[in-house]
């Protein structure tokens, strides 16, 4: 496969935006657009992806209204970055947001405004961008709390006095279930079912019930945004769920393994999508930022990532992409560890651009227990006298140059077959496609931060001051 080589100066592609033209009167009035956006929430853990212990009745609710797609992704597993390539339509290299906690280039167009020049009104309340990025987007709304927990009340308030005649795009975008995760609710540890690559210990647990109990708190703020979509939100109304990455977990979050980079994407158009359906189609989060464009009547741009799927929700189109890219950076001092991978339907092959790096995160390099360390501490305890245990740990923090998975037989990815002598041509193809696209993307593949290498000692990140210090039996 052989990719062309694309930049647009983003003052030129600023212009091609806001020269969208407006729509012609012979045409449909545009829908309304509100996206709910969950923070660190993995695919299969809900109950319309099949979970049966984690409690998602809005969720379910939602994709018997409406599509499931089963092969949705994000641009990159880290908060920051995710979200910019949403608001942008640019994967991270082109965007400037590469690791996280970075904000996009100046210069750089947003979709809010190209949505706005279609006569849009563009509101984001909650956890949308990240941090303070989100005066960087061009939102003609900002609410609630940018940062950490928000509620739906502001939401409420805005959709009572706003003028209903503009077209709307709404986000709204919930901390949960980013951690710290609360209290648990209505969950018994012993009887939730943990994912294979994890060690199971009462720690574990404790946090997976804690994390379980999080994601019935978004799922029920999602229902209580639907309720008010549909009482203040009059016509036609485009509603979606879903999340910027997996959740924090060791080979979820920061990693391109799927349980950090597919996630929930369901979609009810009454009248336009046939309920309890579902669609394999392959999309990425920058593919929204043209999908809407064009579901507003505006003509997509040239140069940008992402490709408009506004077909498949239309019912046009059953396929979109044949195989998704995804990019990972860091997360300060606490991940430093640089990876870029490429997926079809059935294969994934990952390169691990610095595998004498030790992979880390704040799971395992911050002593705040918020972020896992009790119960990676747990896990550490297992490894000295359980081989398997032992196993899942080395495989969480080295990892090989080269990762290869057949996804269709081996969906956890447990079963690296980069050395395969039957895979050797896919290899080399799938090499050479990470290869091409790291060229278009115009990707430096530059290291941020400073990383343990394979061997040093484990020493802790301080998530105030950026000082380390050694780690009791961490580096064991």
């Amino acid at each position: 496969m052989r990719y062309r080589l694309m930049f647009i100066k983003p003052y030129v592609l600023l212009a091609a935006l806001l020269s969208l033209p407006l729509c012609a009167a012979d045409k449909p009035a545009p829908p309304n657009i509100v996206v709910f956006i969950s923070d660190d929430h993995s695919m299969l853990d809900s109950e319309p992806y099949g979970s049966t212990d984690i409690r998602t009745p809005n969720m379910a609710k939602l994709a018997a209204e409406g599509m499931k797609f089963t092969h949705a992704f994000v641009a990159t597993p880290a908060c920051g970055p995710s979200r910019t390539a949403l608001c942008t339509g640019l994967w991270p290299a082109r965007n400037g947001a590469e690791p996280n906690h970075m904000a996009k280039k100046t210069g750089v167009p947003s979709l809010p405004p190209a949505l706005h020049t279609l006569g849009y009104e563009v509101a984001a309340f909650g956890k949308v961008a990240h941090g303070n990025y989100g005066k960087d987007h061009g939102f003609d709304v900002l609410g609630g709390n940018q940062i950490g927990d928000s509620d739906t009340v502001e939401v409420a308030k805005f959709l009572a006095n706003r003028d209903a005649s503009k077209p709307l795009c709404l986000f709204f975008g919930t901390r949960h279930p980013h951690v710290p995760w609360g209290e648990i609710a209505g969950y018994d540890p012993a009887a939730l079912q943990l994912p294979p690559k994890h060690v199971d210990t009462a720690p574990t647990r404790e946090q997976r019930a804690r994390y379980a109990s999080d994601i019935t708190r978004a799922d029920t703020l999602l229902g209580e945004l639907r309720a008010l979509a549909r009482d203040k939100v009059r016509g036609d109304t485009l509603f979606i769920y879903t999340a910027d990455h997996g959740g924090q977990w060791p080979f979820g979050k920061w990693n391109l393994y799927d349980s950090g980079i597919r996630i929930p994407f369901i979609a009810a158009w009454p009248g336009h999508l046939k309920p309890a359906s579902s669609s394999d189609a392959m999309i990425s989060w920058p593919d929204m930022l043209p999908t809407f464009i064009e579901l507003g009547g505006g003509t997509v741009p040239e140069g940008i990532d992402g490709k408009s799927f506004a077909g498949v929700l239309r019912g046009t189109a059953t396929t979109h992409r044949d195989r998704i890219f995804t990019t990972h950076s860091g997360d300060g001092d606490f991940n430093v560890y640089p990876i870029r991978s490429v997926r079809t339907h059935d294969w994934k092959y990952i390169r691990n651009l610095h595998p004498e790096f030790q992979h880390h995160s704040h799971i395992s390099r911050s002593s705040n227990a918020t972020s896992g360390f009790n119960y990676w501490q747990s896990w550490l305890a297992a490894a000295e006298s359980s081989p398997v245990a032992a196993e899942k740990v080395k495989r969480c923090s080295v990892r090989p140059a080269e990762e290869l998975y057949d996804l269709k037989s081996d969906p956890n990815e447990l079963h690296n077959l980069a050395d395969d002598p039957s895979q050797t041509e896919r290899l080399k193809q799938m090499r050479s496609e990470v290869d091409a696209w790291m060229q278009q993307q115009g990707d430096k593949q530059t290291v941020f931060g400073k990383p343990l290498l394979i061997g040093e000692p484990v020493t802790m990140v301080d998530p105030g001051a950026g000082k380390k210090k050694k780690a009791k039996g961490a580096g064991k």
